[in-house]
């Protein structure tokens, strides 16, 4: 998974994170979730502010 893979990302953190509500995850802890997950090989680095809320959006739907 890279960065630009919002939906991927999204859907296993709603696997990897079932009891969090994502709606208040900080986007300190967000990059941190996104980097270990299983899959993930892009550069941590290359995150930005849009990218964090962008996938944290695409949580909020797959949560809902």
């Amino acid at each position: 998974m890279l960065w630009t893979d919002v939906h991927q990302i999204a859907e296993a953190l709603y696997d990897s994170q079932p009891d969090t509500d994502p709606q208040y995850v900080r986007f300190t802890d967000l990059h941190q979730w996104v980097t270990k997950l299983d899959g993930f090989s892009d550069d941590p680095n290359r995150s930005s502010e849009k990218i964090l809320e962008a996938i944290q959006m695409a949580w909020i739907d797959e949560a809902s």
